[in-house]
């Protein structure tokens, strides 16, 4: 363990104006809170957050970010309260504890909720101050040191995953590339123990056959910048096991196939000797296509800058280098904490290379609850990224594979949302165009659009399904109210009573209801049964007709006393579906089935799927189509056998196309020698537009049969 005065020099040795006082009252604090506690290496537990406080060091960060690593457990694992910690340290310490120790509160188990809603924490905590993620992450990388200590197998395990998913991803996006791969490393020996070991044996084995060969390129290399007249500092740098695992993955190659193992680092002055250095690299040596890229001129979202190329370098071996200048380097190695802006203020960090932890906050307030956060964030952090400019020439770094959608969002929620076109590169394209690196992207806004559940199908960020799901929430809220309400009219009025909101504004506590439009929407939306609500209201109710003579497939009838509900007045939009059992069509008799969390299904009353919910008369709705109905389109499915000769195919559409059908789904389930057996999806007004093409399609040679398909 690191001795008291030895961190409080460390600390000043690059902060010579750092608070010796407060160090010196923290680590004595921590020292007696924690006492006698011990952790599962037997060591004293005060072990656990000088060792933090000495990763904090390696930062190089400000006083109250040491002194909070050495008290962020004695809130959750001593006597130790905040109040004392306000008295004796003030409030920015005490805040910067509280903010680490709510992070800590809850003990991850196997429980994902639990594991997404600590995650959502962590958000809102470094949003107020990013200092408390930096302690997080120092604590974490301390007790990924010692995971082995840990006896059960399981639980080392989840550690190493959640480490994996959750902080390693938050280090790189912090720029913090070396925490990041310690991370990384020690997950990746716990979640892989054989391929670490068997990587760790093979670089083993290079570094005693190579290192000659690695002097002899550093040294090519310096001679080459010396040629040049640039001052430089030539180093080289060994790629992590973890990286090298994901790379054979990635590119499905043998470690022996890799070229790029070890990467040479050259450092100069300024940006100008950047390119003079690489202008001397590639004049001298072959680069290899496709293996160029300028971090400086386009940084990473996180401001990492660098410029990396890969050339036939010396001793005519492939290798990556890396040119950047002293100031970049740190960037790169300590991101966040390379900058000292937060030291001044409140820990707050402004900047563009920050634009995704607003992002994540964007996401946190649209998702439903904490798993959707920890899905969409995990789209947010884990993709490599493409980089698109706006029209005045902004950069908007994206996830690869995103969409003008997801640019759309990421300019702005409003844009996102009333985004109707886009134009790429001047060209008016569709909105699920992938977008290229260099895309310069226009959004093309209507004040009368909404965004359309059909997005989420293609967009890639998080904050675009996040925004688009909220929508839906909201739309679907509405729909499910209003239908709700109808059921439970319905539900009243066949036993003879008027339904008013206060008559169920009593039983709002037995559903765990807070309003009573949460009732209503909870009715709507299938959880829980119009009858259920019901009875609740009149306990000692005698239900009329009694429950075994509920509808059936052939009986469904009109609940005497009630009215048909016209399908569009009553559930419009995402509130209402067409079975896909019986593609039920205007002029067919219908019935409606509450589905939970789907709203209402339309089926044909001669479904037979309607025998399974003969035992659930009250999720039944009398419906019919309304007038309007007429003329809107809408799919009919023909199950068709046709010969097995050229022209058959083409004779079937036409057929099709000339009695005004459009196909929208054509699939051959089936083929022989003779006949292919097909399933047709056909758009079409009304039942006896679909009878029209079914007799046309009958009467011509080269179809075998039609029918309408029942299943």
């Amino acid at each position: 363990m690191i001795r008291q005065f030895e961190l409080v020099e460390r600390v000043k040795s690059y902060d010579p104006g750092a608070d010796e006082d407060l160090l010196n009252r923290a680590y004595v604090f921590s020292m007696k809170a924690h006492g006698s506690q011990a952790r599962a290496s037997g060591d004293p537990y005060f072990s656990h957050p000088l060792g933090v406080a000495e990763i904090l060091t390696r930062l190089k960060l400000d006083s109250a970010s040491i002194a909070t690593g050495l008290l962020h457990d004695t809130v959750e694992d001593t006597d130790a309260t905040l109040e004392q910690l306000q008295d004796m340290f003030g409030g920015e310490i005490a805040q910067l504890v509280d903010g680490v120790t709510k992070l800590s509160r809850l003990e991850l188990q196997s429980d994902h909720t639990k594991h997404a809603e600590n995650f959502r924490k962590l958000v809102l905590a470094m949003s107020n101050d990013i200092r408390v993620l930096l302690v997080k992450l120092a604590d974490r990388l301390h007790n990924m040191q010692t995971l082995h200590f840990i006896k059960n197998p399981d639980k080392r395990r989840r550690i190493a995953a959640e480490t994996m998913e959750i902080y390693a991803p938050l280090a790189e996006r912090m720029g913090m590339h070396q925490l990041k791969d310690d991370l990384e490393n020690l997950a990746f020996a716990e979640l892989n123990t054989d391929a670490y070991n068997s990587i760790i044996q093979r670089l083993s084995f290079l570094r005693e056959q190579g290192t000659d060969l690695n002097d002899k390129i550093i040294a090519e290399l310096e001679r080459t910048m010396k040629e040049a007249d640039i001052v430089a500092e030539v180093s080289g740098r060994e790629k992590t096991p973890y990286s090298i695992w994901r790379k054979m993955q990635k590119k499905r190659m043998e470690f022996e196939q890799l070229a790029d193992i070890m990467a040479f680092r050259i450092i100069v002055a300024d940006i100008g000797q950047c390119y003079q250095a690489l202008g001397a690299i590639h004049g001298k040596y072959s680069m290899i296509p496709g293996r160029f890229k300028d971090y400086i001129s386009t940084p990473k979202p996180n401001n990492y800058q660098s410029l990396h190329t890969g050339i036939i370098g010396p001793q005519r071996m492939r290798i990556e280098v890396q040119i950047r200048t002293r100031q970049m380097h740190e960037i790169a190695e300590m991101g966040v904490a390379a900058h000292w802006a937060y030291k001044q203020g409140n820990g707050k960090i402004e900047g563009r290379q920050y634009r995704w932890l607003r992002e994540l906050l964007d996401i946190l307030e649209h998702a439903a609850g904490p798993e959707e956060f920890l899905e969409h964030t995990k789209l947010e952090m884990f993709q490599d990224q493409v980089f698109c400019f706006t029209p005045k020439g902004d950069l908007i770094a994206l996830p690869r594979g995103a969409t003008p959608v997801d640019f759309a969002y990421a300019v702005h929620s409003e844009i996102g949302d009333t985004c109707v076109g886009a134009k790429i590169n001047g060209r008016i394209m569709p909105l699920r165009t992938a977008l290229q690196n260099g895309d310069q992207v226009a959004i093309v806004t209507s004040k009368a659009q909404t965004p359309s559940p059909a997005w989420e199908r293609f967009v890639v960020t998080g904050k675009a399904r996040a925004c688009i799901r909220r929508f839906i929430r909201t739309q679907q809220r509405a729909q499910y109210l209003e239908l709700g309400r109808a059921m439970l009219q319905k539900e009243f009025a066949h036993a003879g009573y008027e339904f008013t909101e206060k008559a169920i504004d009593g039983v709002l506590k037995k559903f765990k209801a807070d309003e009573v439009e949460d009732l209503v929407t909870q009715v709507g939306e299938g959880l829980v049964g119009s009858r259920e609500v019901f009875n609740a209201v009149f306990p000692g109710h005698k239900a009329t007709p009694p429950a075994d003579k509920a509808p059936t497939k052939r009986g469904a009838k009109k609940v005497k006393g009630g009215q048909a509900i016209p399908i569009r007045g009553l559930i419009p939009g995402m509130a209402m579906h067409f079975a896909g059992c019986c593609h039920p069509l205007p002029g067919d008799r219908i019935v409606g089935i509450v589905t939970t969390g789907k709203g209402v299904t339309i089926h044909t009353i001669d479904c037979e799927t309607l025998e399974s919910f003969a035992d659930t008369p009250e999720r039944w709705l009398d419906v019919a189509w309304d007038q309007e109905a007429n003329g809107a389109h809408h799919t009919g499915r023909l199950d068709v056998v046709i010969t097995n000769q050229p022209g058959s195919l083409g004779s079937l559409t036409t057929v099709i196309g000339k009695n005004s059908g459009n196909i929208s789904n054509l699939k051959i389930v089936n083929r022989s020698i003779d006949f292919f057996e097909i399933i047709v999806d056909v758009e079409v007004t009304d039942i006896k537009h679909l009878s029209n093409i079914i007799a046309a399609l009958r009467a011509t040679p080269s179809v075998n049969s039609v029918d309408r398909s029942r299943g």
